[in-house]
């Protein structure tokens, strides 16, 4: 890559009028006048070059239900409610062709990794068509392999159709993590564990996922705290605040990220910073939803890793993650006063502090 007008390493310093060389998909080196002798070169005069944004958050699979009218001023239960009847009749060519659309887009917005949380498989879908199509598209993919197992006759909210005996995740976790998971560096497939959320598994399953992906040496993640609902539903549940049930079940530490955390209060803010627990900041689907603004100052300040993520596009409407690094500026900006967040620091959540919370420290910068 030559002659870019401002390289914005993330590392300090930016740098201008410089060249990157690029061997085998890896930074050899960046400075003035390299010798790139039988490169294929761009010329990129005039050009602004960041590392690739990570997304930490999407559902692709949610990229072919956008606008649906009956869930367009819902809350999250409600919307839901509507949405289930339709997630349940896909096809795994659905799941196929949404993840590869999800995907494309994502690139567009200067997306290079994305996890994706996928936590139903109906009508014979499996982790695999989603891995078919990263590859397809050429996006570094993690992958979770998500789950429900409590439906509306045990007391839970998805539909009895969507859920799974909880034998048959766990069996199902440890075939995708021993046929894609690459934990080598530059990796292109990286797998991780992902009960869907505290009101669709049980508690037994959450702490089994936790043995499990400590025992394959993977992540974890989950939904937690999105919204008042959630919280309530913690309460009534499980007499505790959601912070304090991730704790007791073994999800906080430096190998789980969570999403949303909207509603995390003072005291879980500590316990995340203090065991290193990350959480993906969806702020375009916070405010579709009406979930509320995420504490993400009070996060960064108390040194919790956080990254962006775009949520699914059934509550986002779009899978655009340079937009949510816009909007989760702006957001904090409006909570906190206009010099909250500055553009660098919302491209650094986009770059290394996405990275971070995936356990990537081959990427991001």
């Amino acid at each position: 890559l030559k002659n870019a007008d401002l390289v914005q390493t993330m590392e300090g310093a930016d740098l201008t009028g410089v060249d990157i060389l690029i061997d085998k998909g890896v930074i050899q080196a960046i400075g003035k006048t390299l010798d790139g002798a039988g490169a294929e070169t761009l010329d990129l005069a005039g050009h602004l070059v960041t590392p690739g944004l990570v997304n930490t958050h999407p559902h692709l699979y949610q990229t072919l239900t956008r606008v649906v009218p009956e869930g367009l001023d819902a809350l999250l239960f409600g919307w839901l409610k509507t949405l289930y009847p339709i997630w349940s009749r896909f096809t795994p060519d659905d799941m196929r062709l949404s993840a590869e659309l999800g995907l494309a887009e994502l690139a567009l917005s200067g997306c290079t990794t994305t996890s994706d949380h996928l936590y139903l498989y109906p009508n014979g879908a499996r982790l695999d068509d989603t891995v078919e199509a990263a590859a397809n598209v050429g996006l570094r993919f993690h992958p979770t392999r998500g789950s429900m197992s409590i439906g509306e006759s045990d007391g839970g909210l998805p539909p009895d159709a969507l859920v799974e005996r909880e034998a048959a995740i766990l069996e199902d976790c440890i075939r995708v993590v021993d046929a894609f998971h690459d934990p080598t560096p530059g990796a292109m497939v990286r797998v991780g564990i992902a009960p869907c959320s505290p009101f669709s598994v049980s508690r037994e399953l959450m702490r089994d996922a936790a043995i499990l992906a400590r025992d394959k040496g993977v992540r974890l993640h989950t939904h937690l705290a999105e919204n008042d609902e959630d919280v309530a539903y913690s309460l009534e549940k499980f007499g505790c605040r959601p912070g304090q049930y991730a704790e007791d079940l073994g999800w906080t530490g430096n190998d789980v990220w969570h999403a949303h955390c909207v509603k995390l209060d003072a005291g879980e803010i500590d316990l995340f910073a203090n065991s290193q627990t990350g959480v993906a900041h969806c702020p375009c689907s916070n405010c579709r939803l009406g979930s509320g603004i995420a504490p993400v100052r009070a996060m960064r300040d108390a040194g919790v890793p956080v990254g962006l993520g775009v949520d699914g596009s059934a509550s986002n409407d779009q899978a655009a993650l340079i937009e949510e690094a816009r909007q989760a500026m702006l957001l904090q900006r409006v909570a906190n006063g206009a010099d909250a967040m500055s553009g660098r620091e919302a491209l650094e959540i986009a770059t290394r502090g996405g990275a971070a919370v995936l356990g990537r420290d081959d990427i991001g910068h």
